[in-house]
């Protein structure tokens, strides 16, 4: 019997034994989430605030499932799991609810809205180049599946260098179902011709999990270098490390 026939103990395997694909989420996993998310809130709640003249902000940060005061993002809420086209929906509906009309509430969204700059604002949380290089070095596909935009995310892999080392991108707005569905992760293997059972999702909060598990994934690791402590996500996960530097060899 070999690795790739039994079931994974982390006490005694290799975290990638018996792995040919390694997916990762993006936001939390390879990057630093809040770098991004944080500031983009912020500045959001202020430009709507400044549009619609209505104190929008502390219910924002509420709905969206942020804490002003760390500047961190909850665990599963909103902001950390749902792709931006639900987002404006939900930030659409919080201006309606403080007290503007839909068509003002659209038109206050749609001038405020904008995209966190993808390049500058992408902190990565290891030495990407290297760790990727070395898994494409023992003979492993990468691929990045992320709630993010496809086109945004792109600019942040060619920007963190490691554009031309992930075989395949799965984004939000390329037509499969959210995390937690299987999707993504259905989608990247098939294209790369590997198994699922060959395959290992890595992500730092439960839908991460839940998509791999679902995906029947061999293997479902947890980062804590994200929106998830270490209880939210061993008793989802086959193995949890503190940051995707611990995958190197």
């Amino acid at each position: 019997m070999t690795a790739r026939d039994r079931a994974f103990d982390p006490t005694k395997d290799g975290l990638l034994d018996g792995i040919d694909l390694v997916v990762f989420d993006k936001d939390g996993t390879l990057i630093d989430f809040d770098a991004m998310w944080s500031p983009w809130v912020v500045e959001l709640a202020a430009r709507l605030e400044s549009a619609t003249g209505r104190p929008i902000a502390d219910r924002l940060f509420g709905e969206l499932g942020f804490d002003p005061a760390t500047s961190r993002t909850m665990p599963g809420s909103p902001l950390a799991v749902l792709p931006m086209a639900i987002l404006w929906d939900a930030v659409a509906d919080v201006v309606v609810r403080a007290g503007a009309t839909e068509a003002a509430a659209t038109a206050a969204v749609d001038g405020a809205w904008f995209v966190p700059d993808p390049v500058t604002t992408a902190r990565p949380l290891a030495d990407l180049p290297r760790l990727f290089a070395a898994l494409r070095a023992e003979g492993r596909r990468i691929a990045v599946t992320t709630s993010d935009d496809h086109e945004p995310t792109a600019r942040t892999l060619e920007g963190l260098g490691i554009a031309d080392l992930v075989d395949i991108l799965v984004g939000a707005d390329d037509g499969v179902a959210r995390k937690p569905a299987p999707d993504m992760v259905l989608r990247a293997a098939a294209a790369l011709g590997v198994p699922p059972s060959r395959t290992a999702v890595v992500g730092d909060s439960l839908a991460d999990l839940e998509m791999g598990r679902a995906a029947g994934a061999g293997r479902v690791i947890g980062v804590l270098s994200g929106v998830s402590a270490r209880e939210d996500l061993e008793p989802f996960a086959d193995a949890v490390v503190d940051s995707v530097a611990d995958l190197a060899g």
